[in-house]
């Protein structure tokens, strides 16, 4: 099989990935770089079900050494996927991590908005509030796709799903979850009419989450991790549960907070026939 190859760092498609990695770059096309044999697994297997695009693949031959990478790279190209070889240098100045696997990826996840989603298909998302880790966005998402959890929703800013280490937490999640930007106040309103349950949680809440009632559809509303959620945020929810903290720390990481209020939910949920299908 034979592959155009890029040698110079200059090349357009080198640096397009390279400029990937700020924010302005991300939000002006949607586009986002996939690094790793697993991820630009996922999302050439997205692009195969129509779920993503992938605009062009990059691949190193002398670092691509599994069956696994190669086939991938078969895959692509079967897919009418542009796939480029490119020398190892160059991959490894676009690539954020250490060590890279030798393939990568520029996709555009499809983009969603709240108007697009309804509680009959999507009864269970979970919303952040200006999140600023973008790995904790990542692994929120890839635990809403393990428990089976519909969407997520950023409100108010924050960090991008698109950001390298979003990316790489969300572990492929993110070309097969919706993942949706929206203002607060417009998220309220289209909650309200959708007929949504708001479990927010605090650490004054008013319920032990292990004690609250959950049924379709709600939506499970975290704050950031530097502010948690402000006092009008927390008026807005229909019900406020806490995590009881038993030693000197006083609140999770997000991400694990997330993990185990969706696992709680989805607990509950099953065991009153309630779980989605």
């Amino acid at each position: 099989m034979s592959t155009p190859r890029i040698t110079s760092p200059s090349n357009p498609r080198i640096k397009q990935a390279r400029a990937l990695g700020r924010r302005k770059e991300r939000d002006a096309g949607g586009l986002c770089v996939v690094e790793g044999i697993f991820h630009v697994g996922e999302a050439v297997a997205a692009a195969e079900a129509g779920q993503a695009a992938v605009e062009y693949l990059l691949y190193a031959p002398d670092r691509l050494v599994s069956d696994f990478g190669r086939g991938l790279v078969a895959r692509a190209v079967a897919a009418g996927i542009p796939v480029y070889e490119t020398a190892a240098d160059a991959l490894a100045g676009v690539a954020d991590k250490d060590n890279p696997q030798g393939i990568l990826a520029v996709a555009r996840p499809r983009r969603y908005r709240l108007d697009e989603l309804d509680a009959a298909r999507h009864p269970w998302p979970v919303a952040l509030v200006a999140p600023q880790d973008p790995g904790n966005v990542g692994a929120i998402l890839r635990t809403i796709d393990a428990v089976g959890a519909s969407a997520l929703l950023l409100l108010d800013g924050g960090v991008d799903a698109l950001h390298p280490a979003a990316v790489r937490a969300a572990m492929g999640a993110l070309f097969h979850k919706p993942v949706v930007n929206a203002a607060f106040d417009e998220f309220v309103a289209w909650a309200r009419a959708g007929g949504y349950r708001l479990i927010a949680t605090s650490a004054r809440g008013r319920s032990d989450y292990r004690a609250a009632g959950y049924a379709p559809p709600l939506v499970l509303l975290l704050g950031s991790e530097r502010e948690g959620l402000s006092a009008a945020q927390i008026a807005a929810a229909d019900d406020l549960v806490r995590l009881p903290m038993h030693g000197r720390i006083t609140s999770l990481n997000l991400a694990v907070a997330a993990g185990v209020l969706l696992y709680a939910i989805h607990d509950s949920l099953d065991a009153h026939g309630l779980l989605p299908t």
